[in-house]
């Protein structure tokens, strides 16, 4: 065979060539596509099997209210101090200087109205004061005159120099004269009065704080006409305003009055508000409401705050513990061990789950104690870990959860 045939044959054809890149480029898109649909299965396996729960904190069993609580009851927190701020006096407001949950100092500007109309007055009242004054100058010097007038006329009618209604006339003229001084006087007093008056008008324009607080709401914008007096119609505000003091705050419940005979002036209270259940205020008895309310049978108690918190706001839901006087409470024993929902145990085994930055981890604990709704657990659990409420059967250890 010749040489250039056999060359020919070992030689490659383009239109081969390019069919072999088309496949290997096919091929590799078909994997990418099954690794990104893997992914996106695994992802949504992981995403089904995210579990929402509810949870509660363990606390220590040994506290110092444990066997305390002679009654419990809920209520609200209340302010004594709250006061809507407004203007004494009609206008359009032109600064707001305020916003919610500023604090605020007593005699701080709050707002201000248009002053322009009250500055124009005063303007004019001071003027007219200032005449007025004038006028007493001028006066005064006339009087002055006219006793020196009359002096003369008397030294003449006795010298038998000047006739004796000269003398008279000087006199009269000297008597008007003090009059009108009189006269002048009380009208320098009205409009110094007057001047008062409207200076007052105008510091009225400028709405100041009546107590230090905390501003809950915003009730006004620039340009809104402000009222002491609700013009009804919606298009009058009556305040700028409302600022609470929070040292004020204080706790009112409503407790039957059927157990009323349980709570006494001064009588030691744990408070826990709805929205930290786990954090214990310690508090007192202020007074017993000496009323009852005939549709709900119950009596107001209202119960001071020992411990200040910027937590603790107006309105807040909260459960308290009416406890022993110091004196009557027995000498405590040391309890050992952890306190812990019923709900948290899971079926047919002495165990819960505790949730660890996502993750569920069940542990075996040792139950020393059940009372009602709680266990006192002595072993498995510390104070302050999350567990799961009623937790469900497809739980698993490791599974991801969100907790709610």
């Amino acid at each position: 065979m010749d040489r250039s045939e056999l060359v020919k044959e070992l030689r490659i054809e383009r239109g081969e060539e390019r069919g072999s890149a088309r496949l290997w480029i096919i091929l590799i898109v078909v994997v990418l596509l099954l690794l990104g649909g893997g992914a996106w299965l695994w992802q949504s396996l992981n995403q089904s099997q995210t579990i929402t729960v509810t949870t509660s904190m363990v606390r220590n069993a040994g506290g110092a209210d444990a066997g305390a609580s002679v009654l419990d009851a809920t209520g609200y927190v209340t302010a004594r101090r709250i006061a809507t701020v407004s203007a004494k006096t009609t206008g359009k407001v032109i600064e707001v200087l305020i916003e919610e949950g500023m604090r605020v100092e007593q005699g701080e500007v709050l707002a201000r109205l248009d002053d322009a109309e009250v500055q124009r007055d005063l303007d004019l009242s001071k003027a007219r004061l200032s005449a007025a004054r004038l006028d007493l100058n001028e006066t005064r010097v006339r009087l002055e005159q006219a006793e020196r007038d009359l002096q003369r006329q008397t030294e003449l009618v006795a010298k038998k120099l000047a006739a004796q209604q000269s003398l008279d006339s000087a006199q009269a003229e000297r008597d008007a004269l003090a009059a009108r001084l009189r006269s002048s006087s009380a009208q320098v007093e009205v409009a110094r009065r007057q001047t008062e008056v409207i200076e007052q008008q105008l510091e009225n324009t400028v709405i100041r704080a009546p107590f230090a607080g905390v501003i809950i709401a915003k009730a006004a914008q620039p340009g809104e006409m402000i009222s002491p007096i609700s013009a009804g119609g919606g298009f009058t505000r009556t305040g700028i305003g409302t600022i609470v003091d929070m040292d004020s705050l204080e706790i009112q419940v409503d407790v039957s009055e059927s157990y009323i005979n349980r709570v006494q002036n001064d009588q030691p209270v744990e408070a826990r508000l709805n929205a930290y259940p786990d954090w214990v205020i310690p508090a007192h008895v202020i007074a017993v409401i000496p009323t009852a309310d005939r549709s709900k049978a119950t009596v107001k108690v209202r119960i001071g705050i020992d411990s200040r918190d910027p937590r603790i706001v107006p309105d807040m839901g909260v459960r308290v513990a009416f406890l022993k006087d110091q004196a009557e409470r027995p000498v405590a024993k040391p309890v050992e061990g952890v306190i812990v929902d019923a709900s948290a145990l899971i079926a047919d085994r002495d165990a819960v789950f505790v949730v660890r930055e996502a993750t569920l981890q069940e542990r075996a604990v040792q139950i020393a104690e059940r009372s009602g709704s709680t266990v006192r657990v002595t072993d498995g659990l510390k104070s302050g870990e999350r567990v799961v409420l009623n937790p469900a059967a497809e739980l698993s250890s490791g599974q991801q959860v969100e907790v709610r």
